[in-house]
């Protein structure tokens, strides 16, 4: 099914669940807000976030264009939760993800901010017993992997780690150290199966990868030492 959408491209990748919030300074931005908070409250105000391949998430002074954008085409919405608006007339807001989209078309919607007619894509390739049964290992290596990059704060984490396969293909995605092209190629997956496979592979080699550099021996007399110009 489409839909109609505001856009707001920025230099991260959104996953539905997981808490984005947003410090709104720019006019066109500021319009977006005081659009969606015009609208009534059921359905929720929804708009969509999306990556950029390049361009710029603020204008360069001077332009009223959008910076000469290039987006992914796979993002996902975002749910407005809060809204507090400051005293310089931006605002901070709480959103939440909630469900990918593909962008079918750039629309001229004469607002100053972008707008998309989107798909909205099903989530699901393979079957729930294929998740069910990728969750625990990739559950397993993420604490893994949590212990090398967060070694006082690992136990604690692990605790609040959810069991459902979809949340945790979503939060692994968001939250393991990955290159924004890495993060966005998770997001277009279709199914939490697919996701928590290629997860497993991007997590194995990030703890390997952790591992072998905290094996290699650095003379505490190197550390933070600059290297001379001569």
């Amino acid at each position: 099914m489409s839909a109609r959408l505001p856009l707001f491209p920025l230099g991260t990748v959104l996953f539905p669940g997981l808490v984005l919030p947003l410090h709104v300074f720019e006019e066109r931005y500021r319009a977006l807000t005081r659009d969606l908070m015009a609208l009534p409250g059921d359905p929720p105000r929804e708009f969509g976030v999306v990556a950029l391949r390049q361009g710029w998430e603020v204008a360069p002074p001077g332009t009223a264009d959008h910076g000469g954008v290039s987006l992914y085409e796979i993002g996902c919405s975002a749910e407005l939760r809060q809204v507090t608006e400051l005293a310089d007339g931006g605002f901070d807001l709480v959103t939440v993800g909630r469900r990918r989209f593909r962008i079918e078309e750039l629309l001229d919607a004469g607002t100053p901010y972008l707008t998309a007619r989107v798909q909205w894509l099903p989530e699901g390739d393979g079957t729930d017993e294929q998740a069910d049964r990728l969750a625990p290992r990739v559950l397993a290596v993420f604490r893994q992997y949590l212990a090398l990059i967060r070694p006082g704060e690992a136990e604690e984490i692990s605790e609040q780690l959810p069991d459902d396969p979809t949340v945790l293909s979503h939060l692994v995605a968001a939250t393991a150290a990955l290159t924004l092209p890495e993060r966005q190629r998770l997001l277009a997956l279709t199914g939490t199966a697919a996701r928590l496979r290629a997860e497993l592979r991007l997590l194995n080699r990030e703890t390997a990868l952790l591992r072998q550099v905290r094996a290699v021996p650095v003379p505490l007399a190197e550390l933070g030492v600059t290297s001379s110009p001569n």
